[in-house]
Order: structure tokens, then sequence, then C-alpha cells
């Protein structure tokens, strides 16, 4: 099973190169769930001059075995510094930095001057401002253990150097922005020669750990005491107590640094160091560089155990929210010509479904069609005003006019033709009205499934064409519509119902006189009896056209919008060019970018996900 710590190591850089770190989310994200240990510590300036530091760096290059940090006056670390140890069973140490991937650098001068440029490059070479954004380093040794460290800008009290006054307040937000995280564990350093009471290291991670859960104490600068003072009451946790033991360490001198004194050395006196001195031989077990590298492996590779659960828990539920976001996406588009006419097809029966749907009840919409048929068109045929077609006036002049200059014999049948045919012909204005309706309510619906048709929105131009040529065919459908429909109407006029007539009971059975003047028989009673008969027809008609005009709309409109509505597009697809299917399928590069960065990020997130549960079940 790989260790615990070389995992977290190589998620934490991989969630580093996908930019999943969290430095702009305020959301948890995998980085933020993986424990790390940041290094703490203060420095003073008195006149400008650096009075003393926590000796944070050397520190850090003990426990590394190697002299690579940045050195001199002023604020050195102006950005963190993500140290992640793997330790070697074998081979050549070297160093490697995330922002130049395939570079190895085994001069570790080289590493120096790196840190010092990369700084460089995002603050500004002359300049003394601080940045938040880390810098990615990974040492593999044979002689490290497992570990991963977050070097710290250091607390300081003052300005210098022409710094803005607000470099104190933003050192100290920048430390808290780190160690205010729950799963941060927090390296405190402080030197022995100072005033504990005062450590910068110790007040901040009271305040952001009140409890000690997440603090380790380390003291420095011991053999730098002034004579007759000790430590021990510290390192045996007597005058300030920690929840977990102090470590003290003896760091090389400046002077030591100054001859280039090598680790093994400095390792070698700090052990005699302790081991002779009176004062801490009892100790000696837990004290020094190395101790200290491995109580801090132990103890991060404790931490991260009991953190398994609940990174598994955000680990399953990202994965989740990734695939979600991935799948609203869309797929990526295909290469050839033949998959993405395929990918074109899919989509456009993709939409056509959604589309039936709404017409077939499964989605909204298409009951508004039924109300058209049910409300609108019986209303309007009710408007309808027959009474100038049918007014006295108007069914003399028509019968009259009908006879000609024969007057009729028993019936005006020639003048019952006309009234009915000018009755009649206002129904066409109803019956295009339910056509325009449905027309409508068929685009609303075509306008409401692109939109529901999530792969849709992954391409624009798609979208669009898809939109027009289902309009197109709808206008294609309403065309062939108004034309049966009208027809319809048309046919009431070109053959009149008889049995209608023939029912009518004639003017000599009801004791009219067939004797009388023509001119007598075209007094009021009989004219507006003509009228009625006519009002009565007329009405018999809407009422039939009530029922067929509907059944005309929907085998015309509705019936072949479900069967054939984008079968001219799928024609014209297949004789598209290759260049013209490129472009119905042009994506937003945000979204293709975005696709990309969430594939990658997923792939990240199931790959840490199988070696966290290997971790889990093998505990």
């Amino acid at each position: 099973m790989e260790n615990l710590i070389s995992l977290v190591n190589k998620i934490q850089r991989a969630c580093t190169a996908l930019g999943d770190h969290g430095d702009t989310s305020a959301l948890p994200t995998l980085w933020d769930s993986l424990p790390a240990i940041a290094v703490v510590g203060g420095q003073e300036y008195v006149d400008d001059v650096l009075n003393f530091s926590s000796g944070k760096s050397s520190v850090l290059e003990s426990i590394v075995g190697k002299d690579f940090l940045p050195r001199g006056s002023g604020i050195v670390t102006r950005r963190p510094l993500v140290l992640q140890l793997h330790k070697l069973d074998e081979g050549r140490e070297y160093a490697e930095f995330l922002h130049l991937p395939r570079k190895k650098f085994t001069d570790f001068a080289a590493v120096r001057k790196e840190i010092q440029d990369e700084t460089d490059r995002e603050t500004g070479r002359s300049s003394k401002q601080i940045s938040s954004v880390p810098i990615h380093l990974s040492i593999y040794s044979p002689n490290v253990v497992n570990l991963t460290l977050i070097d710290l800008p250091g607390l300081t009290k003052v300005a210098v150097d022409g710094q803005p006054e607000s470099i104190v307040q933003d050192i100290e937000n920048m430390v808290r922005s780190f160690i205010e995280k729950p799963n941060c564990i927090i390296l405190a350093i402080s030197p022995a020669n100072q005033d504990l009471a005062t450590s910068d290291a110790i007040k901040i991670s009271r305040e952001v750990d009140p409890t000690g859960e997440r603090t380790l104490g380390v003291l420095t600068k011991i053999d730098l005491m002034d004579k007759g003072t000790d430590a021990a009451e510290i390192l045996e946790g007597k005058s300030y107590r920690l929840k977990f033991p102090w470590v003290g360490v003896v760091n090389r001198s400046q002077a030591d640094i100054n001859k280039n004194v090598d680790m093994i050395a400095a390792r070698r006196r700090e052990r005699e160091y302790f081991s002779t001195t009176p004062e801490y031989k009892h100790l000696a077990n837990r004290m020094g560089s190395e101790h200290l590298a491995k109580m801090l492996s132990k103890h991060l590779e404790t931490v991260i155990k009991s953190r398994i659960p609940g990174i598994q828990s955000l680990i399953n539920k990202t994965v989740a929210e990734l695939e979600t976001e991935l799948s609203r996406l869309g797929k990526p588009i295909a290469a050839d010509a033949g998959g993405k006419l395929y990918t074109i097809m899919e989509i456009c029966r993709l939409f056509d479904q959604i589309y039936k749907e709404h017409l077939d009840g499964v989605r909204p919409g298409g009951d508004k069609i039924y109300n058209v048929f049910d409300n609108q068109l019986p209303a309007a045929l009710k408007r309808l005003q027959f009474d100038k077609q049918l007014s006295m006036e108007n069914i003399r002049k028509l019968i009259t006019e009908a006879d000609g200059y024969q007057p009729h014999l028993i019936a005006p049948e020639q003048g019952y033709r006309r009234l009915i045919d000018s009755s009649l012909v206002t129904i066409r204005g109803p019956a295009e009205a339910a056509v325009d309706a449905v027309h409508g309510l068929l685009k609303d619906l075509v306008h409401k499934a692109i939109n529901e048709t999530v792969e849709l929105r992954q391409y624009p131009a798609l979208r669009v064409e898809v939109g027009n040529a289902a309009i197109e065919s709808l206008d294609r459908m309403k065309d062939f519509s108004r034309k049966a429909t009208l027809q319809l109407v048309d046919m009431e006029s070109s053959y009149l119902t008889v049995d209608f007539f023939r029912k009518l009971p004639q003017d000599v059975e009801k004791g009219g006189n067939p004797t009388h003047s023509i001119f007598d028989r075209y007094n009021d009673v009989y004219l507006r009896r003509i009228g009625t008969t006519v009002l009565s027809y007329v009405n018999m008609v809407c009422a039939g056209l009530r029922n067929s005009i509907p059944k005309s709309i929907v085998y015309c409109q509705v019936r072949e919008a479900k069967k054939s509505l984008l079968d001219h597009f799928f024609i014209e697809l297949g004789a598209m060019e290759p260049k013209r299917l490129s472009s119905l399928l042009n994506e937003d590069p945000a979204v293709m970018e975005r696709r990309t960065a969430l594939a990658k990020r997923l792939e990240l997130y199931k790959a840490a996900q199988a070696e966290i549960d290997a971790v889990a079940w093998s505990k």
C-alpha cells in the first residue's frame, strides 16, 4: 500500500496543477480536506535591522538536510512555499517545482535561486511585497521522511524597506488564511531566547486553535539563551503546556552557514548538545531536528487516517457534482464527419422526443391546443353576426335578383343559395383564426422543447438551425392546414344538405295560396321565414364545422408535427458538406475549456477516490 503521506502529496500536487487548491473558492475543496503542516514563526526589527527571527528557515533546512531556502535581510519568505518531501529507497536526491514540471534540480543552490526568482516574478524584483500564491516544491531524497510542510512568511510588527504600513496586517491575514482551516496542523516555531509570552507564533496559534488540538510547538535557539537560563521547563511542558510535547532544536549559527557546515555535521552536533547538556540530557531522545521530522511525519499520518471518512465523503460528493456538471455540458465533439452527423441526428431526436411529449401531455403545453377547439373556435363561431346577410332588405334584394326576369314558381331556391353562400363565407374567419392559433402554440412548443433539450445548449449554431427548421416545417403545415380547413367551409357552400330543406313545410301545405301575385309573396312575413330558414341551416353547418375543423387542423398540423417535424432538415443534413456540419457543432470556447477542466478534475477525484478507498479498506 502506498504511504499515506505520499498519497496525499500526490493528490495535493494534482489538485494544484488543476487549480483546485481553494484559493478563490469559499467551498471546501479536496486540497482543503487534506491535512498539511503550516510552519509559523515571527521576526522582529529594530531600526530597520532584523533583531531576531524564530529560525523557521533553519528548522526547515534541518528537516530536509539541505541548504535550499533564500536568506538575507528583511522579509525573505514573501510567498507561501508548499514543500513536499518524498522518501526514496535509494538514488540521487533532486528537487522539482510544479511550475517547471520537466526540470529536475540536483544543485540545491539552484533551488534557492529559483525560489527567489519565482517570488520576484510574482511580486516584483525590486518590491518587498508579498503574495498568497504558493510556490510548490517537491524534494526526493533517501535522507528525508514523507512529509508536507507549508512555509509561511514570518509574522512581523513593523513595516520596513519602504513597505506599505499594511504589510503587517497583510502577512497576518495570509497566515490566518492557511492556519484557520480545520485540517491544517500548525507548527509554531518560537526562539528560546525570546520571552515565550510575546511569541507571535504561539499567540496566533492560540487564537485559531484555542484547544491546541492542531498545534505543535518547536523551540529554537536553545543554545543561544543567556547564561544561567534554560528552556527545560518549557520543553517539559511545565511553564507553557501544549497538548503535544514541545520539541527543542539547535540550528546552525550564521557562522556555520557562512562556513558551509553541512547538515550531517550540524545534526551530529545537535545530538551531542542535547545528550551532553545536563539540563536537557533526560529529554535528548525527543529533541533535535531528526526527531522533529519523524514526529511530524508520524503525526501527519495519524491525522490523515482520522480524516479519511471525511475525505471520502467530500470526494464522493464532488465526483457526483462533477459528473452532473459534465452531463449538463454535454459530450465532446466527434472528430470525423460521420460522428458529427450522428451527434447532430441524436440531438435532433432528443429534441423531437421532448416536442412530442409536450403534445402528448407528458410535458405541459399540449392542452392549450384543445382549448382552441373547445373554447376559442366555438366562441368565434358564436360571435358571428348574420344580421347583415339576413336583414329584410338584403333578403328581398338577393331573392329578387336571384329570380331574374322570371319569378320562382314554388320556392326561391337560387335566393336561398345566395343567402347561404353569403353567410357561410363568414365562417372562413374563425376557421383561419383556429389554424393560426394552433400554429402559434406549436411554435411556442418548439421554443420550449429547444430550451429543454440540454444538448442543444452546447451548440448555439445547431440550436438556431433546429429552431429555424422546425418553424419552417410548421409554416408549411400551417399553409396546408389553412387550405384544407377552408376547403371544408367551401364544401358546405358547394353542396347543400338537401334533407334539411325537404323536411321544411311547403307554403301550399301550410295554406298558402299559389294564385296570389308574386309580389304579394315578397311580403315581410314570407321574407322573415326565409331568413329564419337560412339561419337555421347556417347554424347547423356551424355545428358540423365545429367538429370537423379541429379534425382537419389536428390531421394537417398536430399529427404532422409529431410525425415529420424535422424530416426536411434531416434530408438537408444528409447532403451537407463536412465543413458545414462542423460549423453546426461549434461550441463556445469557454464551454469547451470548462468541460476539459472538469474532465481532468473528475479524473483526479476518481483516482483519489480509488486510492483513498483502498487505504480505508486496508485499515
